[in-house]
């Protein structure tokens, strides 16, 4: 199984308010971001790494490759319009029947990540199986919808009935990337229309509870994060 890293924004809110390295490279807990998922998706089995760093964040592409020899990381260094066409450009890179794409700065508990990693792995009955927490700490969440056995029914910006917002991480099969083609030929650029349509077309879409997740977007986020993390320590 392999896995697949957004790392190519600019992270220009943390920026904005005093982080002095680009997100990819900021600590938490004295461990990078990048490394420490990198970490976690070693110890999850990964086949191999792929991940899109933006080409004006040198000193994340130049961290990679010294971090190559240590991780089989497959490096793509492009500056694109939007996470769906940097999941585009990874997606060249995947070529396996199932993968698991994340951004840099999703941070999660580990052992609930495992478990989703493992349940994805044992199932043979969908073609995404999708994050999703209960705890809401995100600017513009994306609303998930979902029936009593957590198949997914509906992507909604209001929060109506819904449990569950989008976790940021997912769990796909190859299946899925025609339907990310479909996306990008018909001009869509965000990740949540990515997710809408996987529904639209009729794929099986399952829901899996990962949690407390913090998206790290300000540098208060990072606390928070940290706090997190230490709870599993």
């Amino acid at each position: 199984m392999q896995f697949a890293i957004i790392a190519a924004g600019k992270g220009s809110r943390l920026a904005y308010e005093g982080a002095t390295l680009p997100k990819p490279l900021v600590p938490l807990l004295g461990v990078s971001m990048v490394e420490r998922l990198l970490s976690i998706y070693t110890e999850c089995g990964a086949d191999k790494i792929a991940i899109i760093v933006n080409q004006d964040n040198r000193s994340v592409s130049q961290r990679l490759q010294e971090l190559a020899g240590k991780y089989n990381l497959d490096i793509c260094v492009r500056n694109t319009p939007s996470s769906m066409h940097s999941f585009y450009e990874l997606s060249e890179l995947l070529d396996s029947e199932k993968f698991c794409l994340s951004t840099v700065d999703t941070v999660f508990s580990t052992a609930r990540f495992k478990a989703y990693i493992e349940e994805f792995r044992n199932s043979d009955n969908v073609d995404a199986l999708m994050a999703v927490t209960s705890y809401i700490d995100d600017e513009k969440p994306l609303y998930v919808q979902t029936d009593n056995e957590m198949n997914i029914t509906g992507y909604y910006d209001m929060q109506g009935d819904c449990r569950y917002v989008s976790a940021g991480i997912y769990c796909l099969t190859d299946k899925c990337l025609d339907v990310l083609k479909e996306c990008i030929e018909n001009g869509l650029s965000r990740m949540r229309a990515f997710q809408r349509q996987l529904v639209l077309n009729g794929m099986r879409v399952k829901a899996f509870d990962i949690g407390k997740v913090i998206d790290v977007d300000h540098v208060e986020d990072v606390a928070k994060a940290e706090i997190l993390i230490s709870e599993e320590l």
